[in-house]
């Protein structure tokens, strides 16, 4: 064998290393996400939508995942985009390999959501695995 082809090689055996070491870094995978303005008592997204009213004063974010471990730590970060303000993170953990569940960004009672542009980020560590948007209007 060639160096030339030694070196081909070793660097496609790197590679594909590096590819499997990079899929197993992230043991969850988001294989739908919604915003909502409710959950029904299946834990079923209810009144989806992206736009929300004046008014608001809870939304949610719905999502679905596979492929995780038992005890997987996500991380949701909820930001108001409009005003650049970082408004929390919200710590859960992913009880089983495959199912469903949501987050809530809610102000306390009387209070509204403010009018603009809001994201939500589902972390995985610093790896977003997904990020969705909605506006109050």
């Amino acid at each position: 064998m060639s160096l030339k082809n030694m070196t081909v090689a070793g660097l496609l055996i790197i590679f594909i290393t590096f590819a499997f070491s990079a899929c197993m870094m992230n043991p969850i995978t988001i294989t739908n996400a919604k915003i909502a303005s409710g959950v029904d008592e299946k834990l079923m997204p209810v009144g989806v939508m992206d736009v929300f009213p004046a008014g608001t004063s809870q939304a949610f974010c719905w999502f679905e995942w596979k492929n995780a471990k038992a005890g997987t730590k996500i991380i949701a970060r909820w930001h108001f985009v409009t005003d650049n303000v970082h408004i929390l993170n919200y710590k859960f953990t992913i009880p089983k390999k495959e199912g469903f569940g949501s987050v809530s960004l809610a102000m306390p009672e009387s209070k509204k959501l403010p009018e603009g542009l809001y994201k939500i980020e589902l972390c995985l560590g610093e790896t977003v695995l997904k990020s969705l948007t909605f506006k109050v209007q």
